[in-house]
């Protein structure tokens, strides 16, 4: 198999195999799948145009569907992100958070769940994520981008529910001022400090605390295939948000 910069060196697979347990016998070693799905997401080919060095683009597609259906991603993203949280020597569990979303384009074709965002003038979906404060993720929800911050929030929160022990307050914007203060405190037990940014200050400064989760978006930019919203599904879109915050957890590891 051809040397791309995207895939798994030596010891990236170790850890990774460390977690998945195979010891089955395979005619495509899993390492291969793998670095398929990174290619791809790096590339922003279609799974058509993987490179014929790679596994048949029908069997990458195959586990990238079942390991996303049956929440293997989820799981690996997971455990890395304890990972390196214990490796920094912090809790596996934040006590702050912070939440933010970003509207992207879709494709042509589209998708389920699309919308037009009238404050960013972009018609797809929006990507809406909370990270700790080291900007790895939490949790992240896509959905259509007509929805406002603070109506697709709850959405959001819900899904930290029971994951979180030392978990008390989340960082936003202006956009989610309003009742989904007193919503968040009531339904989920937890702080929402809206940070502003100051009248005075310049078109662009960087804001204490809120400049974490606009990292974190900077950091899906060096993925193409998250240039737009190109899946079709949005659980879908999450899984590739997954998968790519996976690959940024793994080049940290040394």
């Amino acid at each position: 198999m051809n040397h791309y910069p995207t895939n798994l060196s030596d010891s990236q697979w170790m850890l990774l195999n460390g977690i998945l347990k195979d010891k089955r016998k395979r005619k495509h070693s899993l390492r291969d799948i793998f670095n398929a799905i990174f290619y791809l997401l790096k590339t922003g080919c279609q799974w058509r145009m993987l490179p014929r060095c790679f596994p048949k683009w029908e069997l990458v597609y195959y586990y990238f569907t079942k390991w996303k259906n049956t929440g293997v991603i989820e799981q690996l993203h997971e455990f890395l992100r304890d990972y390196i949280r214990e490796k920094a020597g912090r809790n596996v569990s934040p006590s702050l958070a912070c939440i933010d979303s970003q509207s992207v384009k879709t494709t042509r074709l589209g998708g389920q769940d699309r919308g037009y965002d009238g404050g960013k003038h972009i018609k797809g979906r929006k990507r809406h994520i909370i990270t700790d404060t080291m900007g790895l993720l939490l949790t992240v929800v896509v959905h259509a981008a007509n929805v406002h911050d603070s109506k697709g929030a709850p959405n959001v929160i819900v899904t930290l529910k029971g994951r979180f022990n030392r978990l008390v307050k989340i960082v936003a914007d202006g956009g989610y001022r309003g009742e989904l203060i007193d919503k968040t405190k009531a339904a989920f037990g937890l702080v929402l400090d809206i940070v502003l940014r100051p009248k005075e200050s310049p078109k662009f400064k960087v804001i204490p605390k809120r400049w974490v989760v606009e990292r974190t978006f900077s950091w899906f930019e060096s993925y193409r295939r998250l240039s737009k919203d190109f899946e079709y599904l949005t659980d879908t879109s999450e899984t590739m948000i997954q998968i790519a915050m996976i690959k940024l957890m793994l080049n940290r590891i040394k």
